[in-house]
């Protein structure tokens, strides 16, 4: 694999400048004073249409006023990574108390991925590989004092993710081409390098998972960023969810908070299980949590007949038990995310992929954000025109009509028979 440095010629490049960085990854990450996020701003059914940059801030000084001060991005490929760099940049030149840093994303797919190709090659490359990872670097090189960490793939190792999936080791070859320019000068000492992937592809599922390239990934990165996700698990490992025998006669809303309480508890057991399997070949990295969230609409598998997941209540419950439990233990989640993007189901505009944003195309906040709105942080603030209000019209009442109390765990088992 022959891997080029971005924004190299055959001539000596001039030496990157990496004076203005004020604060570190190192300082960043872990610190609850930096709440962080999964950003997307995209606003309609296709990415072909991108975000402008007056949008883009739009966004950012909502994140800001949320205390927000970590993003995250998921490739480079489109404009949008670099307008939102840009945004930042010219958001800090009219307000230096603006604070807005980035972990980039660069996409990274197996050869032969969205294609009619009938194999995808694992331990290959795709073509544009190259081109992405040579994209973040310039754009680190060009934003030293926004972005902190570069994560090599999103999901990339976990074997679910057919598509596209690839092996460790193109994954490790990546990090290790990153930790070399930070070795040579071409990108800041203090750049963290990461890759952002299921908990179990960090070690903390099968023992399929366990490979030499797995571990000596874990030793290459600067920190590990592992996602969990409880709602799906709702439906394709339902084992902690549903209403146990024992509460029968428990109230709906004491059987919906028992449940959520499982939630949190699964979610920290992928952390827990990542952090152990890192331990168990002599690792100590920094572990944060690259994802999590719970969306609030679903005609799927996790909605109403189904897991009877899905609803803003659970959501609510999810969000800030989550970030009580990592702000408390020094932990950093990415929740997903910010808003609603509608491109990433567009067949299905119900489907949940569209409705795991904490504000909605309407410029609603929905209900893990009510306190913030009835604090007035939003004040001033539009998105698109519109201010922020909440969803429901703010109606608690309203709202706890559509909430699912889960299914007894015998109608589960049922379900899963048919």
């Amino acid at each position: 694999m022959t891997i080029l440095a971005a924004g190299c010629s055959p001539a000596d490049p001039p030496a990157p400048e990496f004076s203005g960085i004020t604060r570190t990854a190192s300082e960043i990450l872990g610190d609850p004073h930096f709440q962080a996020i999964s950003y997307g701003g995209y606003r309609e059914t296709t990415r072909d249409i991108q975000p402008t940059i007056p949008q883009l801030k739009e966004d950012m000084l909502i994140l800001q006023a949320m205390g927000v001060r970590l993003l995250r991005t998921y490739n480079v490929h489109y404009d949008e990574a670099a307008n939102l760099l840009q945004a930042i940049r010219e958001l800090r030149a009219d307000d230096p108390d603006f604070e807005m840093y980035v972990m980039l994303g660069a996409w990274i797919d197996a050869k032969h991925a969205w294609t009619d190709e009938p194999e995808r090659i694992r331990d290959q490359d795709a073509p544009r590989n190259e081109r992405e990872i040579a994209r973040a670097v310039e754009l680190a090189q060009q934003y030293p004092e926004i972005v902190k960490i570069i994560a090599v793939g999103n999901e990339a190792m976990v074997h679910w993710a057919a598509e596209y999936y690839v092996e460790p080791q193109i994954i490790l070859n990546w990090v290790n081409h990153l930790q070399e320019l930070k070795a040579k000068g071409e990108l800041p000492a203090t750049l963290w390098i990461t890759s952002s992937d299921n908990f179990a592809s960090w070690g903390g599922g099968g023992s399929e998972y366990h490979t030499e390239a797995l571990n000596a990934l874990i030793e290459a990165v600067d920190f590990i960023s592992m996602h969990t996700y409880p709602m799906h698990n709702t439906h394709y490992n339902p084992e902690f969810w549903g209403v146990r025998d024992e509460e029968d006669g428990l109230s709906d809303l004491e059987k919906v908070h028992n449940a959520m309480d499982r939630a949190l508890a699964l979610a920290q057991s992928h952390y827990q299980a990542v952090v152990d399997y890192m331990h168990s070949i002599g690792a100590d990295k920094p572990v944060h949590i690259g994802e999590t969230g719970w969306a609030t609409i679903s005609n799927e598998a996790y909605g109403e007949g189904g897991a009877n997941a899905i609803d803003e209540y659970k959501s609510g419950l999810f969000y800030h038990a989550i970030r009580d439990w990592s702000d408390a233990n020094n932990i950093s989640v990415f929740y997903f995310e910010a808003f609603d993007e509608p491109w990433k189901d567009a067949a299905n505009p119900l489907g949940s992929e569209n409705h795991f944003g904490l504000i909605n195309l309407q410029a609603e906040a929905k209900y893990p954000l009510w306190d913030l709105v009835d604090a007035g942080i939003f004040d001033g603030l539009s998105r698109d025109g519109q201010p922020i209000t909440k969803t429901y019209g703010g109606d608690l009442e309203a709202l706890m009509e559509d909430v699912l109390v889960p299914p007894t765990a015998r109608e589960i088992e049922a379900r899963r028979q048919q």
